[in-house]
């Protein structure tokens, strides 16, 4: 199957690269937020963060942290945010994972739109309980 990462990272197509290492590739976002709006890509094919090997985290985090830091220094910013959509209901459209990083400006009024809750008495506890049985041992 056809994916325009995957692509990219094979030079079959172009795009702005910003930068390289072993595990990730960043580039410039063609649609952008705000103009230096980036990607990190890790160059093995993986859908979502799920399946990212955990070997590969610390090299495709080093990008984002170089590529971050280069970002706020070149536009002088006071501030950014990273994220990625993981699956399609959270926003994801290219299903090979990547991790934005996008310059904020004071009243550029992005902003997630939140309904924040509270939780009933006990439930936070019984929550917590849920996610620790389901976490296992790397």
């Amino acid at each position: 199957m056809s994916c325009i990462f995957c692509d990219i990272i094979e030079r079959k197509i172009p795009a702005e690269i910003l930068y390289e290492n072993d595990c990730a590739l960043s580039i410039l976002d063609i649609n952008p937020i705000h103009y230096g709006h980036a990607l990190v890509i890790p160059k093995r094919h993986h859908r979502d963060f799920l399946e990212v090997e955990a070997d590969e985290l610390s090299g495709i985090m080093q990008a984002v942290h170089t590529v971050s830091c280069a970002i706020v220094k070149a536009f002088k910013l006071q501030g950014f945010n990273f994220f990625a959509n993981n699956g399609a209901i959270a926003g994801q459209s290219v299903f090979h994972f990547h991790i934005h990083i996008t310059p904020r400006y004071a009243g550029d009024n992005i902003r997630f739109v939140l309904r924040l809750k509270r939780y009933e008495p006990n439930a936070m506890e019984e929550t917590a309980k849920t996610i620790r049985s389901a976490i296992t041992a790397p």
